[in-house]
């Protein structure tokens, strides 16, 4: 009878992780590159109670007796799927297509990666501006580099970026010329893999393997960039709404299995008297 109370409360525990899930995909329905988590969960051992060749007339059975002892939560991955592409009035909003990620300078020097391209252009030395994300970080170039640009030498207004990443001046016949900067883009063998951090920032780990440069990385699918647009959030309310209420129920399911075993032991317990 232990055996339900624990494999029930496990069963609530896992289940509780899920809703947690479940609720930070819908906080985040809103959030640029944001992708959509999903929990899994694994068995825990089994205790054996009856082996294949156990039987009363001592005659082998061909199977085992064996009971689960619970589940818990094995990981929670996150999806990257494509999100949708929504409009932008911002010059240095930036979507990607395919697998791709920026890139960007953590305030700890850290190169930490992200889908968010809602970028800005932030005061930087001398006459330039650095190309950095709503908190201030640097974007990176395909040189690992931060995006540097002379206002001395270029009206920021119009630069443009092409589906490669080059930023690009209009020449003096108003034709778009490559100035010799590539927002970098990176992919990686396994992104389920990335350590997640805030706003949607993303650290490689050994699980992950290390950033590919689609720049230098032959045999790889390169990724597009789009000006003016904005990936969406990759979350579909009325899939995560359905998951809820499964999980709800599980949650239910296994809170009445702990209060019939109670009841089921209070019985016993009655039976001596």
């Amino acid at each position: 009878m232990v055996r339900s109370l624990w494999s029930a409360a496990s069963g609530m525990i896992a289940q509780q992780t899920n809703v947690d899930t479940i609720a930070n995909n819908l906080a985040n329905v809103n959030t640029t590159g944001y992708k959509a988590e999903v929990a899994e969960f694994k068995s825990l051992l089994y205790q054996t109670m009856q082996t294949e060749t156990t039987s009363a007339n001592g005659e082998n059975k061909p199977i085992s007796a064996q009971v689960g002892l619970g589940v818990r939560n094995s990981s929670i991955t996150s999806v990257f799927k494509q999100g949708s592409l929504l409009a932008s009035t911002s010059d240095t909003a930036f979507a990607i297509e395919g697998d791709g990620f920026f890139a960007v300078r953590g305030e700890d020097g850290t190169t930490m990666y992200t889908r968010n391209g809602n970028f800005n252009f932030n005061t930087g030395t001398g006459s330039n501006i650095v190309l950095s994300t709503s908190d201030g970080l640097p974007v990176l170039d395909s040189k690992g580099k931060p995006i540097n640009i002379d206002t001395n030498r270029y009206v920021v207004s119009k630069l443009t970026v092409d589906a490669e990443g080059n930023l690009s001046y209009p020449d003096a016949s108003n034709n778009a010329q490559p100035i010799g900067i590539k927002i970098g883009l990176f992919q990686f063998n396994n992104p389920s893999g990335l350590e997640k951090t805030s706003d949607t920032l993303y650290i490689p780990t050994a699980a992950s393997g290390r950033a590919l440069n689609e720049d230098n990385t032959p045999r790889l699918t390169k990724s597009k960039v789009i000006q003016g647009y904005l990936e969406g959030s990759s979350v579909q309310v009325v899939d995560e709404m359905v998951n809820m209420i499964v999980a709800q129920r599980a949650y239910e399911m296994n809170s009445k299995a702990i209060t019939t075993s109670d009841e089921m032991m209070e019985l016993a317990n009655n039976l001596k008297r």
